[in-house]
């Protein structure tokens, strides 16, 4: 039977990067991939983006309320019998998915017998779950922390929003690409004292 990953970690520990890694390593022997976005995550349009500058088109751009399942295997039937057949499913920024959809990533490793990759953050801004994230963390077979460092050389664990006064605790759980507002990857202590000063 085939699992269901979750690599996790703050933002800026390398998700994007590695998942193009890992697809890379399945088509360089040949074998084919599903890479799936979720819509909400407006940064790069279809394109899953690396901060290290690699770039490559979603396969699949999932929108709130779609079945991942049947998209998968929509996707499966499209592809011309001379490629070869579909070997893994990679998720970014899973932490975008809704719960069914979750769920539907679970099914595909369970009754389609293909691994399934799911790439995000835990948190958001203020330390909540995301609720993908927190079916991802219920249901997902294996769990892989992907680690990054704080401004401090600590490990960071918490995701902070930034804005013109400094840290904000206050707005939407998902904004993306919004002027003035940037995101830094903090461990507990800077986020703590940082979030002390606000």
């Amino acid at each position: 039977m085939s699992k269901l990953f979750f690599r996790y970690g703050a933002m800026n520990s390398g998700k994007s990067t590695a998942l193009l890694q890992v697809a890379h390593n399945y088509e360089e022997r040949g074998q084919s991939v599903a890479v799936v976005k979720p819509a909400l995550d407006t940064k790069g349009h279809d394109q899953i983006v690396s901060r290290l500058g690699v770039s490559r088109t979603a396969d699949i751009l999932l929108a709130p309320g779609e079945d991942l399942r049947a998209r998968v295997e929509g996707l499966r039937h499209s592809r011309p019998s001379s490629e070869s057949a579909l070997a893994c499913v990679l998720i970014d920024e899973a932490q975008f998915l809704e719960p069914e959809q979750v769920d539907g990533a679970l099914e595909i490793a369970v009754f389609d017998n293909l691994p399934v990759v799911a790439f995000g953050i835990r948190t958001d801004f203020r330390r909540q779950a995301f609720p993908g994230s927190l079916r991802l963390l219920e249901v997902a077979h294996a769990l892989e922390e992907m680690k990054t460092i704080c401004r401090c050389g600590e490990k960071a664990i918490f995701n902070a929003r930034l804005g013109e006064s400094g840290m904000t605790h206050e707005g939407q759980q998902i904004m993306i690409d919004a002027p003035g507002v940037t995101y830094e990857a903090l461990c507990a202590h800077c986020y703590l004292g940082s979030e002390q000063r606000c």
